[in-house]
């Protein structure tokens, strides 16, 4: 069954909401430019409120290796997601560091990305739009290419995310923007998303 990553969750009441909804992921941003920004102390407050089931990922852009491996040691994260130019060097050196899985996202825009996705050496890869929560999708018929288990991310949303888990059987879908109303994620999208996912895979 496709899981469920949502990300951006930046207030106690965003943890209230997964709590009751039980996405088999939730993402930290700790990009200081992103709206969805928390920083360490915020991200370790919750933390300790989200529901053990739920693992917390941390979303970073080109980040120092240390930092990534100090939240996973201090038990802040339980995974960590790549956004900038970390390659493969890179990837191997947090390994050395600590062993945090690591999820290396992939702006998709041609067959040349998908190969490179290919290739990488992170635990998973995300196969995202742009630089990720920019609400767009990128031409999935690309994904027919893919042949490693992937996070699904990019313009998914109610009306799309039934065909994402259907037709392409991600490992898993990722949703930021799509859950969200005015700017803030809204519990009622997040539940509409994650029922839907689900129900897609007993139809």
């Amino acid at each position: 069954m496709t899981k469920i990553k949502i990300c951006g969750l930046s207030r106690a009441c965003d943890i209230e909401y997964a709590n009751a909804l039980l996405p088999d992921f939730i993402g930290f941003v700790f990009f200081p430019r992103s709206r969805r920004f928390v920083d360490e102390q915020k991200a370790r407050e919750l933390k300790t409120a989200l529901d053990r089931r739920i693992k917390a990922v941390g979303v970073f852009v080109n980040a120092p290796p240390e930092f990534i491996c100090r939240l996973y040691t201090d038990g802040i994260i339980d995974c960590a997601q790549l956004h900038g130019a970390e390659d493969n060097t890179y990837i191997k050196n947090i390994k050395s560091l600590c062993s945090v899985p690591v999820i290396k996202a992939f702006s998709v825009r041609g067959e040349h990305d998908i190969a490179s996705a290919e290739m990488s050496c992170a635990d998973y890869v995300l196969l995202d739009n742009g630089e990720g929560g920019s609400g767009c999708s990128f031409d999935w018929n690309l994904l027919l290419k893919m042949k490693r288990p992937y996070f699904l991310a990019g313009g998914l949303s109610p009306k799309n995310i039934s065909e994402a888990a259907c037709r392409f059987q991600p490992y898993a879908v990722d949703v930021s923007s799509g859950v969200e109303t005015d700017g803030f994620k809204d519990f009622d999208k997040m539940k509409l998303i994650i029922e839907t996912v689900r129900a897609s895979h007993t139809s």
